[in-house]
């Protein structure tokens, strides 16, 4: 059962910054969050009671209760309490998806696994922080980034005394020399007492440009290293979803196997059909997917001589 493109590009905006989504685009649990057969009849402006969505989702009020309670704060965004009964909860149509989400990933990440997802601390709060995918730009330490503006106004105040001057060595290397000129200006305007202060300042300029390259090379050293870590992440959740994915396709060929569904079956108990099919896929990834996914990323860091 299929909904229809406009309800899929509603969902994607509503969840495009979700850090959950993040997880579930792109993979096989994407394709089940659109179609779902509640989708067809729900109204986006309306909210509903925690039966109805459990009647949607094929289980009790109380295990859907239990899957609200650790996260409730990502859920309902305190919007769905009702003011004269607090215990009644009214869930939205984005806390319909947060929640289905939530059942999706909750086999692979447990509750301990969605709370770091969510960044959920001990006392329930949420505190969101970067979620990487292939659309997010590489980000650098706030202590790199400080280091940087500090080097950046150290040499504009350099520049501006006019004791300093650029040095075009080649096409990518710039280097930072003392102005010779401007030095011998001031060594005529000053009496012949001050050169031992001139001596001083140039012994102190020097070592300033001395330690303005090791600065430099330490940020350079850094960022490489950031851009290394961010890749491998990547490159080793890209792995997970692919061995989901092969995961969730063996399991798929296997139920089918096993299992030959007649067509009266097919159209009359569709929906048992389905959740059959969901269980015995989850039980499927529950048993191999550890396994599968140490030996995949096992591979591909021997591959690259990196540590695990």
């Amino acid at each position: 059962m299929r909904v229809a493109e406009e309800m899929k590009q509603k969902i994607r905006a509503l969840l495009i910054h979700d850090p959950l989504f993040t997880v579930v685009r792109d993979t096989p649990m994407e394709d089940i969050l659109y179609n779902d057969s509640y989708l067809l009849e729900i109204n986006e402006k309306k909210s509903y009671s925690i039966i109805e969505v459990a009647t949607w989702f094929g289980i009790s009020d109380a295990q859907l209760r239990y899957y609200i309670k650790p996260f409730q704060e990502y859920i309902l965004l305190n919007q769905e309490l009702k003011p004269s009964t607090p215990t009644t909860i009214r869930l939205s149509f984005l806390a319909i998806l947060k929640l289905r989400m939530i059942i999706l990933l909750k086999v692979e990440y447990r509750v301990k696994g969605l709370k770091q997802l969510l960044g959920i601390d001990e006392e329930g709060r949420v505190n969101p922080r970067p979620h990487f995918s292939a659309e997010t730009a590489v980000t650098v330490h706030d202590d790199l980034g400080g280091k940087v503006d500090m080097l950046s106004n150290v040499l504009n105040q350099m520049l501006q005394t006019g004791l300093f001057k650029f040095n075009k060595l080649d096409d990518s290397e710039t280097q930072i020399v003392v102005n010779d000129d401007f030095l011998n200006q001031r060594f005529i305007a000053l009496p012949n007492d001050s050169n031992e202060q001139i001596e001083e300042i140039k012994v102190q300029t020097e070592k300033l440009i001395k330690d303005n390259e090791i600065l430099k090379d330490q940020i350079q050293d850094i960022t490489a290293h950031k851009v290394k870590d961010i890749a491998v992440k990547l490159r080793e959740r890209h792995i997970e979803n692919v061995v989901v994915s092969e995961l969730r396709a063996e399991a798929l060929s296997e139920f089918e196997s096993q299992n030959k569904i007649g067509l009266f079956r097919k159209l009359f108990y569709s929906s048992e059909v389905e959740k059959e099919k969901e269980y015995f896929i989850s039980n499927y990834l529950k048993i191999h997917l550890y396994d599968r996914l140490e030996s995949e990323l096992a591979d591909y860091y021997q591959a690259n001589n990196l540590q695990k």
